[in-house]
């Protein structure tokens, strides 16, 4: 089983997202902070687990929760700051959410959670100063594969998943042609010939190199 905290604090926060190498569609974040008797001998990075997993688990993890929450920034942010700004962003969205402000939080991945906070874009959610500062004053630690040894980040990382994937089926049947139901956006094959025969929709990130061939569409 993964280990329950890093820094022996209760009210630690684990923090994960999903959807950062996809061609169309949000990237999800979620936070969580489960309580220390939290144990699941099945739980594990999102994507060690088949979909049917990762649906059986979502449920217990928000029903034992202390608190959770769950954010979505759309492709027109994630272009306009970028993608891995764009991750940080939703996580640190995600973290503001939570009914009880953490002690700590621990960050899949090799970066600080306040690496830059309160990017100056015009679209989606902008921070407010005292969101800043409470961001600023918790502790937090990034750590590389946290997904696959702590059960916090580990739970984050089902809940974007899960709830991204939801995402993905609800516009897939507002553009069916690129079958996002079963691609999820990601640049496979099928996803990236229905690109090239149908367009792009208002989905899609277009700061992404959408065809392999070309540096950008046609628009």
């Amino acid at each position: 089983m993964l280990a329950s905290t890093f820094s022996k604090l209760i009210l630690e926060a684990g923090t994960d997202e999903a959807g950062r190498g996809c061609l169309a569609g949000p990237v999800t974040a979620a936070a969580i902070i489960l309580p220390t008797n939290f144990s699941n001998s099945i739980l594990n990075d999102s994507k060690q687990l088949s979909e049917k997993v990762r649906e059986k688990l979502r449920p217990i993890i928000e029903d034992e929760a202390v608190t959770f929450a769950v954010t979505h920034l759309l492709p027109n942010e994630i272009d306009e700051i970028n993608i891995l700004n764009a991750s940080m962003k939703g996580m640190q969205e995600s973290v503001l959410k939570l009914n009880v402000v953490p002690e700590f939080i621990i960050v899949d991945g090799n970066r600080s959670l306040n690496a830059k906070l309160g990017l100056k874009n015009t679209t989606g959610k902008q921070f407010t100063a005292e969101e800043i500062e409470l961001l600023k004053s918790i502790p937090n630690q990034s750590i590389v594969k946290g997904d696959s040894k702590y059960l916090s980040i580990a739970a984050a990382s089902v809940l974007a998943k899960t709830y991204r994937d939801e995402y993905m089926d609800r516009i897939h049947e507002e553009f069916p042609m690129y079958n996002w139901k079963k691609n999820k956006g990601y640049p496979t094959k099928e996803h990236r010939e229905a690109i090239r025969k149908y367009g792009t929709t208002k989905y899609h990130r277009m700061s992404f190199r959408l065809l392999p061939e070309q540096l950008a569409l046609d628009l």
